[in-house]
């Protein structure tokens, strides 16, 4: 595939564009991590498997890609303007980084349960309060931010008067802006504007975590954060920068405000945003109980789900919808993700047995089309579902061939191999779907059954029904189906 032919929705713009990378081959990405103060929750699974479905297929392509995903460990503040770590800290009777460190490993271990990849780098933003302080000095001296009791706030109004820019990434227009940047609503009789936000906050004095700085003592802004670590790592302007759509008001038009306001700079050529993540149709939400979390949905201990589901199944069925529309979680859908998860796996494992000695191509087109049409999708927006529409029509063709309604001798050995290294790769490499036990390639299991089969297969040989029939009756207790064909008996876990 070439890397020219791949297009993006631009959030910025409100187009899909070619990429172009500011240096051939190379690519900046940022994506905004979580605020570790309690554990992660699915829509922000959603999110990140999203951007880790992207990272891969940059890597696909061939690209070098630097992924910076940051950790949110001060600064984000709750409506009543309590720091979220500090809540957290608070509640639990621990100091702020038992805290972060807590909720940070669970993350990092929730993220390897689903197999997204680790980011190149995945500073936290306590690791960069020098720097912080020095853009905000930065935006002070370019005339774009005032002081007010300690404090340091964004100037608006005079940034959009002269930039005209505020507002162009979400879409808000500044005249109709109300306080939206979750400062302390105490102090917003501080600002000059309501749509002003905090780039540094003097800290009262109870607060647990701040600094010494210039202003006052205190902490950063939240949005400063990003500025400066995307920025430090990936350069004044780079590649793509990411992060849920519930992101870009007033977090990311903030951040745009602070990159132009310190050094003139866009922070990014392309936005990308990932819709939001609904179940049974309706936002989910803990106050009217339309909530699941990750581990109920491994356990099945919820009143929404009628099992539990493997994290490749959960993967598999999020997939299913582009990352830029909504996602609506329900068990049926599920169930069917289960379903075509394990078909998926099955054909992969059937694919590994189909052996021919052929020169012939007259049907290569009919199997190799689809392949080539998968990085296509991709390519286009990171189109997984088009992309797994793909898949299925090889897995269509894979199983034609084993139950002989497809010549396997009408296609070629080289196109028969091709399929053999690239399907699995795409699977497995791009789509980040993994062989759970059971549902794919277990090396243990498949021994067994391999041997459990050969005696069965000897039983029906003999003609002895009674023994052939008990086999597959107790696998069938154990929910593994055995399918007899003109191959021989295949067995799927049901």
């Amino acid at each position: 595939m070439n890397i020219k032919d791949l297009h993006l929705s631009n959030s910025l713009t409100k187009n899909k564009e070619t990429f172009k990378p500011i240096t051939p081959g190379f690519i900046g990405m940022y994506v905004c991590g979580p605020t570790v103060y309690s554990d992660v929750h699915l829509g922000n699974v959603r999110t990140f498997i999203s951007f880790d479905i992207i990272y891969r297929t940059l890597l696909q392509l061939g690209y070098k890609v630097r992924y910076v995903r940051n950790i949110t460990d001060v600064g984000h503040l709750l409506d009543d303007g309590e720091d979220r770590i500090s809540k957290g800290a608070r509640l639990n009777k621990l100091e702020p980084m038992e805290v972060v460190q807590k909720y940070t490993n669970g993350f990092q271990e929730m993220m390897r349960i689903f197999n997204n990849k680790k980011p190149s780098i995945e500073p936290r933003a306590t690791q960069h309060i020098i720097e912080q302080i020095e853009m905000v000095q930065q935006i002070l001296d370019n005339g774009y931010a005032y002081i007010a009791n300690g404090s340091v706030y964004f100037d608006t109004l005079k940034f959009h008067e002269e930039k005209k820019c505020y507002g162009q990434l979400s879409g808000r227009v500044i005249e109709d802006l109300i306080s939206e940047s979750r400062d302390n609503l105490k102090n917003q009789s501080e600002k000059k504007h309501p749509s002003d936000f905090a780039i540094w906050m003097k800290a009262a004095p109870d607060h647990l975590m701040k600094w010494n700085s210039p202003w006052s003592v205190g902490f950063p802004g939240w949005h400063l954060e990003c500025s400066v670590m995307s920025t430090k790592y990936l350069g004044e302007t780079f590649d793509i920068h990411g992060g849920g759509n519930d992101l870009k008001f007033p977090h990311h038009e903030n951040e745009v405000a602070q990159n132009v306001g310190s050094c003139g700079c866009q922070p990014c050529n392309y936005w990308l945003h990932t819709n939001m993540l609904l179940m049974n149709g309706k936002k989910m939400s803990k106050s009217d109980g339309n909530t699941i979390t990750p581990d109920q949905l491994f356990t099945g201990d919820s009143p929404h789900i009628s099992k539990a589901y493997t994290p490749m199944v959960i993967r598999f069925f999020m997939l299913q919808s582009h990352y830029s529309s909504t996602n609506d979680l329900t068990d049926d859908g599920l169930l069917a993700a289960e379903k075509g998860y394990k078909r998926i796996c099955e054909a992969l494992k059937t694919l590994e047995s189909l052996e021919n000695n052929s020169t012939s191509d007259q049907l290569d087109k009919e199997l190799l089309q689809p392949l080539d049409q998968f990085m296509t999708e991709m390519c286009d927006d990171f189109n997984t579902p088009r992309a797994i529409a793909q898949v299925f029509e090889l897995v269509t063709k894979i199983n034609s061939l084993k139950e002989g309604h497809l010549d396997i001798n009408k296609i070629s050995t080289a196109a028969l191999n091709r399929v053999k290294t690239e399907l699995p790769g795409y699977i497995q490499d791009v789509l980040g779907l993994e062989n759970e036990q059971g549902a794919g390639n277990n090396d243990a299991l498949d021994k067994v059954m391999a041997l459990v089969l050969d005696l069965r297969q000897g039983a029906r040989t003999d003609k002895n029904w009674a023994v052939a029939d008990k086999i597959r009756d107790a696998l069938a207790g154990a929910n593994i189906v055995v399918k007899d064909g003109k191959e021989g008996s295949a067995w799927t876990v049901n």
